[in-house]
């Protein structure tokens, strides 16, 4: 990275600096870590909850910094005339250090002028993500969020890991609020956006699927008028939301089964995909490899590909897409004869219901049974009990094996009410319990699925389970 210094005045005007300060033409990069290498870059003390990053100005400077930024209300008059002084760095008093990270990135998102994904969704972000990324590779080198970087300082931080190198961005978006993917997508300026689907997933904090479906479609206020926004069809609740927020160009996906359900007066889905095995058979191109299993992830993969081809990349182009997701997402272990499905990440009632799906859909060979290890769904607010519940009566209904419930009592009896009458049903009041009343079913061949929301730390089932069956692989 190469970022002007001239550009900033642009932005706060002139910095301030002691006598005989010399200004730096240009900053190697943007850094909130005082921990890490600072040479040459620009500090942003960043403020929290927890931590206050100007507790470490002093340091970054003396660590090499080339600037820094200071938020108004942290530093007093003395203290900040002090702090200019000794540095002899130029530093600008700001309104708000998160505020000012946000509009550096957007200055380096325009003078890279590459094009930016930006991908939201109530179920499949990271997994969708992950699948642009590859779908893009065509272009050439690919940058895009990692980890839990969907928020606020986040997203900043993954299009200032952007270089004159890189050909793409995929950033992700994730939201607790309305307001938030406003901010975010306003930051990343994207030229498409993807909304995967309007789910339940922090409808304890939204109060209504509409009102999860108003914060989705915020990421249209970033979109250009030549930017194009990438959804499902078929949802009239997202068609709706939409309606309200934006009025440019629209591309829908769908699976071909899928189009009789669909209530009519709903636009027409513009790509379409039929579901094969293993691979999705575009209408109109090539026969792709599912990178991951499940008709969600078809459905995530015909967003990708609409995407690409969006930017330019022609589906023959796509080849076998190389998905790598973080720990705890749709990873499979082989422990003795015994194959787990690791969702422990997090969960959410649509991706529970899927994931289930794909448990019960999937071969074991032989007389191999299936089992789910469910947790607490986190942030469903009143409708918990109701939601718990359909994830109990979907167990049930696929005529799984077993269920073992780790959840609080509530939601637990929700559960086990409506999965009465499977084979073996049974609660375990912490992830590790669940993986010694889990050890006393399984036998080879069998196949367990792990999900639960991300307080549930049902990961921590995984070393007992290996302890005993063998090394996961």
């Amino acid at each position: 990275m190469l970022l002007p210094f001239e550009p900033l005045r642009q932005l706060w005007g002139e910095p301030l600096m002691a006598p005989g300060c010399a200004e730096p033409e240009a900053f190697r990069r943007v850094s909130t870590d005082s921990r890490g290498d600072l040479a040459g870059a620009l500090f942003v003390p960043l403020v929290g909850e927890r931590f206050d990053g100007h507790r470490f100005l002093a340091d970054a400077l003396s660590a090499g910094a080339a600037a820094a930024l200071v938020q108004r209300d942290r530093l007093d008059g003395p203290a900040l005339a002090e702090l200019v002084a000794s540095g002899g760095r130029p530093i600008w008093p700001v309104d708000n250090t998160l505020v000012a990270y946000q509009q550096l990135a957007r200055l380096w998102r325009r003078r890279l002028g590459l094009p930016v994904v930006a991908v939201t969704g109530s179920v499949g972000k990271t997994t969708t993500r992950e699948m642009i990324r590859a779908a893009l590779a065509p272009l050439g080198p690919v940058v895009a969020s990692s980890g839990n970087e969907n928020n606020d300082v986040g997203a900043p931080l993954t299009l200032l890991k952007a270089d004159e190198g890189t050909a793409a961005l995929v950033v992700e978006m994730g939201m607790r609020g309305l307001g938030e993917i406003d901010r975010l997508t306003r930051c990343a300026e994207p030229d498409v956006a993807v909304i995967t689907n309007i789910g339940t997933a922090h409808i304890g904090r939204l109060g209504s699927r509409e009102a999860i479906g108003q914060a989705k479609c915020e990421i249209s206020a970033g979109l250009g008028p030549d930017g194009v926004l990438v959804i499902p069809a078929g949802d009239p609740l997202l068609e709706r939301a939409l309606r309200n927020v934006w009025r440019g160009r629209v591309v829908r996906v769908a699976l071909e089964d899928e189009l009789a359900g669909f209530a009519s007066g709903l636009p027409a889905p513009d790509r379409v995909g039929r579901l094969e095995g293993d691979r999705l058979v575009l209408a109109e191109g090539p026969s792709l490899r599912l990178p991951l299993a499940g008709r969600h992830n078809a459905r995530n993969l015909l967003l990708a590909v609409a995407v690409a081809q969006e930017l330019g990349v022609a589906a023959a182009a796509l080849g076998a897409l190389e998905v790598e997701l973080p720990g705890g997402r749709a990873r499979r272990w082989r422990l003795g004869g015994v194959e787990v499905l690791d969702e422990t990440y997090n969960a959410s009632p649509e991706a529970v219901l899927a994931a289930l799906d794909l448990l019960a859909a999937t071969q074991t060979g032989g007389q191999g049974r299936r089992y789910a290890v469910l947790g607490t769904m986190l942030e469903l607010g009143e409708r918990s009990l109701e939601l718990h519940g359909q994830v109990g009566a979907r167990a049930r209904a696929l005529e799984l094996d077993g269920l073992l419930i780790v959840a609080a009592d509530a939601e637990a009896q929700a559960m086990e009410a409506a999965a009465a009458g499977m084979p073996r049903l049974e609660r375990a009041a912490s992830p590790e319990q669940a993986a010694e009343l889990l050890l006393g079913w399984l036998e080879p061949g069998d196949r367990v699925l792990l999900k639960a929301s991300r307080g549930v730390a049902l990961e921590r089932a995984l070393p007992v389970l290996e302890a005993s069956l063998g090394t996961a692989a």
